[in-house]
């Protein structure tokens, strides 16, 4: 199934598969997945445990090997099938065009805030070391922790962790940011305040972000949400369809069931 957006695409997913082989035998993880995202877009991919929705995200990051098909990135005005390259190429476009969120945040714990943001910038070398301290302690301050810019990453909350994580995905002016599962280990206030940090660097800073997750609160705070089961992406209103279509069947069998009395309660 194709699955478009109006604006122009800046990642596509083109009959994508990907098969684990396991001791059970082969799994399809992915069945022939079409996706384009808009530049501007935040897309939520919303799905149960198992659906598809990491090993998607892993195929638009590179950091996984797809089976058939291809990803293309129109990052810096040039269409980039990033399956085709090295494992070095990847990784340094990776560190340049995607930021990459974690559920599980992903923080170094031996180095402070500020140090876990500077490190990407370190890595691909896009600015001296004033700079990258520099830009660290704006995007903490983006993220309103800047006052606990040397702390480790055990001294302060989850929520707050998460706060860095985002910082450090910014850290080298990535247009695409994507999430996995972002707010799933956050109470319900904290992932809130999480949420707005995406929204608003959509609405502000013209970012991309694709997050994938499983619940389904979650979508209408999206600019688009799709639904991806059994590996494969399935349209909404399909989903909406097919659940009404089961609901009115319940309450077919409920009305014709054997033995029940009227006015149950």
């Amino acid at each position: 199934m194709s699955t478009s957006s109006s604006t122009q695409a800046l990642i596509e997913m083109r009959d994508v598969v990907k098969i684990y082989s396991t001791a059970a035998g082969e799994f399809d993880a992915l069945k022939g997945v079409n996706l384009q995202v808009g530049a501007g877009e935040f897309v939520g991919i919303v799905g149960k445990s198992g659906a598809g929705k990491s090993t998607l995200l892993n195929m638009i990051t590179g950091v996984d090997h797809l089976t058939s098909g291809e990803v293309i990135v129109n990052s810096n005005g040039s269409p980039l099938s990033i399956h085709t390259m090295s494992e070095d190429s990847i990784a340094l476009w990776r560190g340049k065009t995607l930021g990459v969120v974690f559920q599980s945040f992903q923080l170094l714990p031996m180095l402070t805030l500020v140090e876990n943001i500077t490190l990407p910038m370190d890595l691909c070398g896009a600015y001296n070391a004033k700079k990258s301290r520099e830009r660290a302690l704006d995007l903490l301050r983006l993220v309103e922790i800047e006052e606990h810019a040397h702390k480790l990453p055990a001294q302060i909350s989850g929520g707050q962790q998460q706060r860095v994580a985002i910082a450090r995905a910014l850290a080298n002016d990535p247009p695409v940011l994507v999430a996995d599962e972002p707010t799933g280990s956050l109470d319900s206030v904290t992932a809130d305040h999480i949420f707005d940090v995406f929204e608003h660097l959509v609405s502000d800073q013209g970012k991309t972000i694709v997050m994938v997750t499983h619940d389904q609160s979650l979508a209408p705070r999206f600019t688009r949400t799709l639904q991806i089961v059994d590996g494969e992406i399935v349209s909404p209103e399909l989903i909406e369809a097919q659940t009404n279509d089961d609901s009115a069947k319940s309450f077919r069998f409920w009305r014709k069931a054997p033995g029940e009395k009227k006015g149950m309660k």
